[in-house]
């Protein structure tokens, strides 16, 4: 004989036919989820970035920038180096159908003057960047790491960086080297020498937090030496905050050195910054301001864009941010 089948009331559901459908967590429109694994921390940071208008207007300020700076001879047919372009009996003439920003104080085009010189003005700030973020991060991911002496000795050594301003000591160096070095690579020495303090002390913290997670200890039991840990583990895991006062900083060196220039001892002439053609036309601004007023405008576009790629990474990485 076959067991009967046992009733079914309604506070017995029929276990035989009640089937539980796993769930799926939705994807969130292929942010998290992508070929089945998890998006990583950049790739989550790009997709916010690209939803944001404030980045993707300083984007595209910075792409025309850079096109600007490489090839300046897409956007104006006139050479400001060549001496035959520039006529004396035309200085401070206001804008005409040839000269769309008028003429300087020298006669020559202000146009081309203002597009040839993004070229050293950004020229400075990139590698300016470059070193201050080298230099921090390598002495901060150090002294994060080892703690002891070592990070007692260097946060010592940063301090008094810190305690020097940083224009006035730009001034410094710049004065005291000028005329023995090119003008261009002197600015970046002077910027670059008092400029990292800060991203030490952005590296060196993200290191001490990163330091005591679970895959380092793994890394460290593992057999892992001092160098592959934090250069391979500790490094991606600490970049993202440096990345970020990097971006902000770009802006902050195009304007120093633009102050460097107006006092005389930044970019020397014959080559063109903003900084210099502001120097250049503020004793005449009363009588012909327009030779001041284009570079110190595209000055500002130029650091207020950089600013604002900085803000826009510093919210798309920061979680608490968002």
């Amino acid at each position: 004989m076959s067991n009967p089948t046992p009733p079914v009331g309604p506070g017995l559901p029929d276990t035989q036919t009640l089937v539980t459908e796993p769930t799926q967590a939705p994807e969130r429109e292929g942010k998290k989820v992508k070929g089945g694994k998890p998006a990583s921390l950049w790739t989550d940071a790009w997709y916010d970035l690209r939803r944001r208008p404030m980045f993707i207007i300083s984007m595209i300020i910075i792409f025309v920038l850079l096109v600007m700076s490489f090839w300046p001879s897409l956007f104006s047919s006139i050479d400001p180096f060549n001496a035959r372009s520039c006529d004396l009996s035309t200085a401070r003439q206001g804008p005409s159908p040839g000269h769309l920003f008028g003429r300087d104080n020298l006669g020559c085009d202000l146009y081309a003057r203002t597009i040839y010189g993004a070229r050293n003005s950004i020229i400075i700030g990139v590698f300016t960047t470059i070193v201050t973020t080298l230099i921090g991060s390598l002495l901060g991911i150090i002294a994060g790491y080892k703690g002891g002496a070592v990070d007692a000795v260097s946060s010592r050594f940063t301090e008094i960086f810190f305690a020097i301003p940083a224009i006035l000591g730009a001034l410094l160096i710049a004065a005291t080297f000028r005329g023995k070095a090119n003008s261009i690579l002197l600015v970046i020495v002077a910027l670059g020498v008092l400029g990292w303090p800060m991203t030490y002390r952005i590296m060196r913290a993200a290191v001490i937090t990163a330091k005591n997670q679970d895959f380092v200890m793994a890394a460290r039991a593992l057999g892992a030496g001092a160098g592959r840990i934090m250069f391979r583990h500790l490094l991606p895991n600490s970049l993202a905050p440096v990345i970020v006062v990097a971006t902000i900083n770009l802006g902050g060196f195009i304007a120093a050195e633009a102050a460097l220039s107006f006092l005389g001892v930044g970019v020397l002439s014959p080559d063109i910054s903003w900084g210099l053609m502001i120097a250049d036309a503020r004793n005449r601004f009363l009588e012909a301001p327009l030779p001041l007023v284009f570079p110190a405008a595209f000055l500002c576009v130029t650091v207020l864009a950089f600013i604002m790629m900085g803000d826009a990474v510093r919210d798309a990485l920061d979680p608490k941010l968002r």
